[in-house]
């Protein structure tokens, strides 16, 4: 199937140190790649965490905030980081990019649904990548997604991509895990999100990030009911969403 428009969501654990610092380099050839392939004909959405990471180790803060309005606080900082980083580096590849802060209501159907996708739809017709993350400075209960992962989902179903890519520090499902387990294997195909599957999901995300292999398959059976398949892939090495998009057996590709 050609892809004439992906969403590619990158987790905290890829864009950043264990430190909490933002990988420059990985971060640099994340904008040279998704540059790239928007030169190419794609239509790019980049569903960007490390809002909350990157403000804790810009304000020298020991760990990662415990309370609501802390980490309402240190996100506020951390996106403004995030944001003026990705601007200087797309702009080296003569790409603009535009940031878009949601909460779940705003896709709950409705007058600012239709008015987001009227702005994401513009912004990619004038050839700029949206640079989507969940809007941690107002988010509460109620109007969480809860992880980024969740959020991709719902804006790939938003926007009608044509593929759905999780980037993060995992190669994607295996059979057992991989951490206690040397012999275990990787899953390419998945054609069904069973209960037998959810079980190899394993534990949450790293210190850093709030995501685990649980959300991603709750993005991926979301994305599927749209008729999106969603590969899940290690953010390592963003060059790889070449091999993704041509098709190429990369990680693990869960079909619509």
């Amino acid at each position: 199937m050609a892809i004439k428009r992906i969403v590619v969501k990158v987790g905290t654990s890829t864009l950043t140190y264990e430190t909490g610092l933002m990988n420059l380099r990985r971060i640099e050839l994340l904008a040279r790649t998704l540059s790239d392939i928007k030169n190419s004909g794609v239509e790019v959405v980049f569903v960007s965490s490390g809002a909350i990471s990157v403000g804790t180790a810009k304000l020298g803060l020991a760990s990662r905030p415990k309370l609501i309005r802390e980490k309402q606080a240190v996100a506020a900082v951390g996106q403004v980081e995030l944001m003026d980083l990705y601007s200087t580096l797309f702009g080296e590849y003569g790409v603009t990019v535009a940031q878009l802060l949601l909460t779940k209501d705003v896709l709950d159907g409705g007058e600012r649904q239709t008015n987001a996708l009227a702005t994401l739809q513009t912004l990619l017709g004038f050839g700029v990548i949206p640079v989507i993350n969940e809007n941690d400075t107002i988010s509460t209960y109620e109007i969480e997604f809860g992880d980024n992962d969740t959020l991709s989902a719902y804006v790939a179903t938003l926007v009608g991509a044509d593929l759905l890519v999780l980037l993060s520090d995992i190669d994607g499902l295996y059979d057992c895990d991989p951490k206690q387990n040397a012999s275990a294997k990787l899953i390419c195909r998945v054609k069904e999100i069973t209960g037998g599957i959810r079980a190899l999901a394993g534990g949450s995300g790293t210190v850093h990030g709030t995501g685990g292999m649980g959300t991603k398959l709750d993005a991926a059976e979301l994305a599927a009911k749209s008729g999106i398949s969603t590969v899940i892939a290690n953010g390592e090495n963003p060059a790889v969403l070449y091999d993704i998009i041509e098709g190429k057996p990369v990680g693990t590709i869960f079909m619509a």
